[in-house]
């Protein structure tokens, strides 16, 4: 698969692609007294608005990172909760994807997920894989050291099989190994809720990604705060390591 060409500029301009660390569905529930279910449901409604902004505000490539392979280490009840509404949206949102012109795609470690929803997930990236208005990646049982891994033990097993010559391994051929091969890497990272780190999402990705941390929890981001970072971004200049400007 033919990696997209990366877009070096220093003029403002929207960004090709918007990356997003969902963050703070818990503390959004706590903060009304309600259970983390509670406060997951809020945030699948962020993404439902988050999903419509980026379309109408004209972003061709939107990631969301929706659960981490360390997610799978929370109690077993949230997990089953998590895994729950994961069914739901899959049934019960594609539709409208499909309908907006939406493309889906599930980047992460599918083998983890009860076959049912590995069954979900072929079929709604199949059946809008034809659309072109958005493209919608979903990270989820995502890891971005093991997506290192698995892309340097592929390029290895073709070394050793012959396939490949060491010196044929470039950051192109590295890129195409990635669970994101075909995608422009990531122009702005968002993260929500104050947190400021990357956790393990994109970690080759967002090697000149530019950051914007906002206090606001997922559950209440919406095209307001999407716009804002939009601004932000606008008003950079992405030098790429090369010489500040004047």
């Amino acid at each position: 698969m033919t990696t997209v060409p990366l877009q070096y500029s220093d003029a403002p301009a929207d960004p090709l692609h918007v990356a997003v660390i969902m963050d703070g569905n818990g503390r959004w529930a706590q903060a009304r007294g309600l259970p983390r279910t509670a406060g997951h449901k809020a945030g699948a409604e962020a993404v439902r608005r988050t999903v419509k902004a980026a379309a109408s505000l004209g972003v061709p490539y939107l990631t969301l990172f929706g659960f981490s392979s360390e997610n799978w280490k929370r109690p077993q009840g949230e997990v089953g909760d998590l895994m729950g509404l994961l069914r739901l949206y899959l049934r019960k949102e594609v539709g409208d994807l499909d309908r907006e012109g939406v493309r889906l795609r599930i980047i992460g470690d599918r083998t983890r997920f009860d076959e049912d929803i590995q069954r979900l997930i072929d079929d709604a990236e199949g059946r809008t894989s034809g659309n072109t208005r958005l493209n919608l990646t979903i990270a989820l049982s995502y890891g971005g050291r093991q997506e290192i891994l698995n892309a340097a033990r592929s390029l290895a097993e073709q070394v050793r099989l012959g396939g490949i010559d060491p010196d044929d391994i470039d950051e192109a051929r590295f890129q195409d190994s990635l669970y994101t091969a075909g995608l422009p890497d990531p122009d702005l990272l968002i993260r929500t809720s104050g947190e400021q780190r990357v956790s393990n999402f994109l970690l080759w990705q967002v090697a000149y990604a530019e950051f914007v941390f906002t206090d606001v929890l997922w559950p209440d981001f919406g095209h307001q705060q999407l716009a804002e970072a939009l601004d932000d971004f606008r008003g950079r200049e992405r030098r790429f390591g090369g010489s500040a400007g004047a």
